[in-house]
């Protein structure tokens, strides 16, 4: 018995950041997407319990309840009770680490999906959120992959609105952009207080019309604070920026992923090529974002 899930990556289209509350939490409002690129998640019997990662980052990734696999799995495990059969886990690791994609809290969707096919069909979605939000903010909206607006501390999800098909260019520098770190640099500059009320949005029906809606009256306000602490960021932006293909250019999250939307699939597909000879040394992948996939 083998079962496999994807893990997309995932890709906030705005990021709106209030200043920390009482007890040091940021109240965000985000637009979430999830892309057609990411990882892969396994599962077969075993005769004893394992977790290994495979792929083009897995030896970057720790193997210890530092992965967020690994805790979803024990999360799992606790919320059931009583002894459970012995099962290995594979990530198959795509995405860069660090970059702002939601690799983690994704892959620990996929891996909780997978477990509770395989050890508990008859938890509910609701028991199984549950356990996904227990591992951190992103666990809710990436257990299922579906277009989200997130708000609160990201607990509070609801559908995203009617978006079309949205072709990307993701980029990545491969530097890590540590989300504690880019968080305290948001604080130690100068950041709005109290909610971070979302924009409002009705009736977008081209990407031209998306792309000036989000230039217009929506931010990320990670991206700032994470280009002073990473230039390289601020490099892959003036790249995309300049490129006549891009129609908009942002950070995702707290990086150091960066996004261009493009009119279309040829479009993408001609700014990843360029960048790809210009850059070589960058991860570059061109998707589709919506979900789920």
């Amino acid at each position: 018995m083998r079962l496999d899930a994807f893990a997309p990556a995932k890709v906030n289209l705005f990021l709106h950041v209030g200043g920390p509350d009482a007890q040091g939490y940021h109240p965000i409002s985000s637009l979430m997407l999830f892309a057609d690129v990411g990882d892969r998640v396994s599962v077969q019997a075993s005769d004893t319990p394992s977790f290994e990662a495979t792929g083009r980052f897995g030896g970057q990734v720790p193997l210890d309840d530092g992965n967020l696999v690994v805790r979803a799995a024990n999360a799992l495990h606790a919320r059931l009770g009583g002894p459970v059969p012995p099962f290995r886990l594979i990530l198959d690791k795509a995405l860069p680490i660090a970059a702002g994609l939601g690799g983690g809290s994704s892959d620990a969707g996929a891996a909780l999906r997978l477990l509770r096919e395989a050890l508990a069909p008859d938890l509910s979605d609701a028991d199984l959120e549950a356990v996904a939000g227990s591992l951190g903010a992103d666990g809710p909206a990436c257990l299922w992959g579906a277009p989200v607006m997130a708000q609160g501390r990201g607990e509070h999800l609801s559908p995203a609105p009617a978006l079309p098909e949205l072709h990307a260019v993701l980029v990545n520098p491969l530097v890590p952009s540590p989300t504690g770190a880019v968080y305290r640099a948001y604080d130690a500059a100068v950041h709005p207080d109290g909610e971070a009320s979302p924009p409002m949005l009705d009736g977008l029906s081209s990407v031209e019309e998306v792309c000036a809606w989000l230039a217009g009256f929506t931010r990320n306000d990670l991206q700032a604070p994470a280009v002073a602490l990473e230039p390289r960021i601020g490099q892959v932006l003036d790249l995309l920026a300049d490129e006549p293909e891009t129609l908009l250019a942002r950070m995702s999250g707290s990086g150091a992923t960066c996004f261009a939307l493009c009119a279309g699939d040829i479009e993408a597909e001609g700014l990843v090529e360029r960048i790809e000879q210009m850059r070589p040394d960058w991860w570059v992948k061109r998707c589709r974002l919506g979900g789920p996939f």
